[in-house]
């Protein structure tokens, strides 16, 4: 625990934008607002890299009504970043720390940005200058490890969710056309969004039909032999896939669409959807199209979940509060509880724990075929979209007689 009493604060948000991560920036100032500890209150505008240049805001100048209009408004409104400290980044960073006087700081982001939090709490003790340093989570990826799950997830599995469903009755409508559908989501090394495409199946006919996801590598002739099965079934499939999708080899089913790396090395694909389009066009002649809807899952604020908006800004609020106490070197978590009625508690797990770590999907999550979730899947995610995914009704096949 560290003995700051007074100092000033400041804010970034790093990685991926989502639909509610301004929930957490909002919850975060908040709380900064009613404490008499906190004297100046900065924003980074995007993030670390921003911080470097010294771009900073002062956030107690924003007009009073800004606050509870960027609880519902979508995307970074710092601005963000993907950017990786160079050792020669730290010493500055703890420079401008020292001379801002800022003894206080919340990061809002994911995997790397626990990482980044990590070594500037590393740097400032080399250095001796006395800082908090709290990670605010958010991800839409949901791999974070030591917490239920991550605000942001809840709004794009949301948007998946429906998107699935939605975009299945224009194959419905017309199956002759393209029978077979690939829905590409994001979701990096794991199957988390991709999973959440089966919140709206309520019977075995209802799509998906399959979901692939990392957690199980590809293999080609099983996936053929499950798309022909259900296209003689149904007449139609809907197949949903993860963004980094593997083969059997470790390979990328996306490589042939990859554009490079970030900052992190993290492979920025684009492809995987077009890849299994092609296999069933060539293996089966079938044919196929893909639907992607890249950034849309991520940022769609019709789709934001009221329980997500909620905890976005309930860990922003509560890692502000940790840092106030003296927590450093932590990130907040979200706890569910066991009642009967969906509610979380807040904890905090220690950053070196958290940095650079990817959570998969457990094995129960995923039936024996893996490429179809469960029921326990359902029940642990289902809390989180903020309602049912509506089962829509269609006509009875009631033919008219042919009149003689």
């Amino acid at each position: 625990m560290s003995s700051i009493t007074h100092g000033n604060l400041v804010i970034g948000q790093s990685g991926g934008a989502t639909a509610v991560i301004n929930a957490s920036l909002v919850g975060a100032v908040e709380a900064a607002l009613t404490s008499e500890h906190v004297e100046g209150i900065f924003g980074m505008r995007y993030g670390i890299e921003g911080f470097l240049r010294e771009d900073l805001i002062d956030l107690r100048q924003q007009p009073s009504d800004i606050w509870p209009r960027l609880l519902h408004t979508p995307s970074a409104a710092l601005g963000t970043c993907r950017y990786k400290l160079k050792d020669g980044d730290l010493e500055r960073a703890v420079e401008i720390l020292r001379r801002y006087n800022i003894r206080y700081m919340a990061y809002i982001g994911g995997n790397d940005s626990a990482d980044t939090a990590h070594r500037l709490v590393q740097a400032a003790q080399r250095a001796n200058y006395e800082i908090n340093i709290i990670s605010v989570p958010k991800t839409i990826d949901n791999d974070l490890p030591y917490t239920d799950h991550c605000p942001g997830y809840g709004s794009a599995a949301r948007f998946i969710a429906w998107a699935t469903v939605d975009s299945t009755m224009n194959t419905i409508s017309i199956p002759s056309h393209y029978p077979v559908k690939v829905i590409e989501t994001m979701g990096r090394d794991t199957g988390w969004l991709a999973a959440s495409s089966a919140l709206g199946k309520y019977t075995e006919a209802d799509p998906p039909h399959i979901i692939l996801v990392p957690e199980r590598p590809f293999n080609a002739e099983r996936f053929l032999t499950q798309v022909e099965a259900v296209y003689r079934q149904l007449g139609y499939v809907v197949v949903v896939v993860a963004e980094a999708m593997r083969d059997e080899q470790g390979q990328p089913l996306g490589a042939i669409g990859q554009v490079g790396v970030d900052a992190f090395h993290h492979p920025l694909l684009s492809g995987a959807a077009q890849y299994l389009v092609n296999l069933v066009i060539k293996q089966l002649g079938v044919r196929a199209r893909f639907d992607k809807p890249g950034d849309l899952q991520r940022m769609a604020s019709n789709s934001i979940s009221p329980v997500d908006r909620d905890e976005a800004y309930l860990v922003g609020q509560v890692g502000v509060q940790a840092l106030l106490k003296g927590e450093s070197d932590k990130m907040v978590t979200l706890i569910r509880q066991t009642d009967s009625v969906y509610h979380n508690s807040t904890g905090l797990v220690e950053l070196a724990k958290v940095a650079n770590v990817v959570r998969f999907m457990p094995d129960e999550f995923l039936d024996a075929s893996k490429t179809m979730v469960t029921q326990a899947f359902k029940d642990y995610a289902q809390p989180l979209i903020g309602g049912p995914v509506p089962q829509y009704r269609t006509l009875e096949q009631a033919k008219v007689r042919s009149i003689k």
